[in-house]
């Protein structure tokens, strides 16, 4: 329905939110109030319907923070901005799907942007479709980290700041926590980054703790740029290995992709980086196996040269991911 003032035709009203059971909360008779152009969306800047309710008994009252179309568009909730299926920052989903974000970063043409995109959305559907990008370790990827339960915590009132100070005299009555603030990489947290996913620091500690517990934990040695990949089709050529890599990492250039040394004979391929944190990451989005050519192929660090020549010269692969086909 078209708005009567012209100048709020890209306004946003709705009768109700997009969250998630956490953001919900437990309590199966919440009261909710709703203000029509309450506040400016915290991606796009457009005006919508802002909700405040409290959770439950203890909890800090809670409210959406961007509009229903940029939700609709990353699938992610209204306040956390997790994404509403697996529970998780949008960096882990979109890393581990190989989904890029098309959403512009800046103030330039993103409320340009999201009036088209929500010129294609079709009722409460999202527009991202994770079957259309996924593949099978993608998926199982996701399995593994997905947090199915809610996690009520998460709506526990924020720390008092003159408690931190040493200066708040009102004692059991303050409606803020009585605890000291922890300062560690997770203590800088925006909406910016969470919903773009980029720099997102849960996320990072999520996917490298991921990584690790696959067998993936980064060497000592910083020099190593290179990933050797294990048990690949017979079809495979230098050519779709290189195509498959960039297409797996829509956030890596094409030029931080130093080389690609496939090997034929032994179905195995180096894939070289520029930088360390370029190849941490294809590491972290590679945990549970890349799909190259219809075969899930094994994914292993590559050793140093110190390592190989202490070996006899001959190089000796490190513990492999599991390599199944699929």
């Amino acid at each position: 329905m078209p708005k009567a003032d012209i100048n709020k035709a890209g306004w946003e009203q709705s009768e109700f939110p997009i969250l998630c059971e956490t953001c919900l909360g437990d309590n199966a008779f919440v009261r909710m109030t709703k203000q029509e152009f309450g506040r400016s969306c915290g991606t796009c800047a457009r005006p919508y319907t802002v909700f405040r309710w409290n959770p439950g008994t203890g909890m800090r009252v809670k409210a959406t923070v961007i509009c229903q179309t940029c939700a609709k568009i990353k699938n992610v909730c209204q306040t956390c901005l997790l994404d509403l299926e697996y529970g998780l920052p949008t960096q882990v989903r979109d890393t581990a799907l190989g989904v890029e974000s098309e959403a512009p970063t800046s103030e330039i043409n993103r409320e340009y942007y999201a009036q088209n995109m929500e010129n294609k959305l079709d009722g409460s559907k999202s527009l991202l479709d994770v079957n259309k990008h996924s593949s099978s370790a993608g998926k199982e990827m996701l399995k593994q980290l997905a947090r199915t339960d809610p996690y009520y915590k998460r709506n526990r009132p924020h720390l008092c700041s003159f408690y931190a100070k040493g200066e708040c005299n009102r004692g059991d009555a303050c409606p803020y926590r009585h605890e000291m603030p922890v300062q560690n990489e997770l203590s800088k947290q925006n909406i910016q980054d969470r919903y773009h996913g980029r720099n997102d620091p849960v996320a990072k500690k999520i996917l490298s703790t991921h990584a690790a517990s696959m067998g993936l934990q980064p060497p000592e040695d910083q020099n190593i740029t290179s990933l050797f990949l294990t048990s690949l089709s017979p079809t495979s050529t230098e050519a779709s290995i290189r195509t498959r890599v960039l297409q797996s990492l829509p956030a890596v250039q094409p030029s931080q992709l130093k080389s690609v040394v496939f090997v034929a004979k032994s179905k195995c391929a180096f894939v070289n980086w520029v930088d360390r944190a370029t190849a941490e990451l294809a590491a972290q989005a590679w945990a549970n196996g890349l799909e190259i050519d219809g075969v899930t192929v094994g994914i292993r660090w590559g050793r140093s040269k110190g390592a190989i020549s202490a070996k006899g010269g001959k190089p000796v692969a490190p513990s492999s991911v599991g390599v199944t086909s699929s």
